[in-house]
């Protein structure tokens, strides 16, 4: 997967090396929107909001590049809160697993590893959602903002699943 991202880094890079410091990116849009989201309905419409912002208050945020790097800089936002949520998730499922086995004699299942390998599937599946994604648009240009996009929407959601900013769990 790995590779995937480097090919479309390089897209992105090539046509206008000195053109990422242009991009007009925050992340308060989607901050402020999932602060006043209600639900969880409301929470995953906040997903792209900064992205959104971003194409709309850059020059030429509705290029291929604009696009691209809007989706880039909202998707590493969300990745961050990822890895922000996953570790302390993972903590306090060891220690329930900890918990349970007073319990259960240590019969029960895992709640630690069964997050990790969760996650590592969901990984997998993000990843070939967005390559399914991206193969829709072919070799056209749209392809990479797809891509990105994708993975955007999908790692943002994981986020509110796993429960940050007050989701599912």
């Amino acid at each position: 997967m790995k590779h995937v991202l480097a090919i479309f880094a390089l897209i992105f890079a090539l046509p206008q090396v000195g053109a990422a410091q242009d991009l007009v990116f925050s992340p308060a849009p989607t901050v402020q929107c999932l602060r006043d989201a209600r639900d969880l309905a409301a929470r995953e419409a906040c997903i792209g909001a900064a992205a959104n912002a971003c194409m709309d208050n850059t020059p030429g945020g509705y290029s291929t590049y604009g696009m691209g790097g809007c989706l880039d800089r909202e998707l590493t936002w969300w990745d961050d809160e990822l890895n922000r949520i996953y570790g302390p998730l993972r903590q306090a499922m060891r220690e329930r697993d900890r918990e349970e086995a007073e319990y259960s004699d240590g019969a029960a299942p895992s709640i630690e590893l069964a997050l990790r390998d969760m996650q590592r599937a969901w990984i997998d599946f993000r990843d070939r959602k967005c390559e399914y994604e991206a193969s829709q648009w072919g070799m056209g240009t749209g392809r990479g903002p797809a891509f990105l996009g994708c993975l955007m929407a999908e790692t943002g959601r994981q986020v509110l699943y796993l429960g940050g900013w007050g989701g599912e769990n």
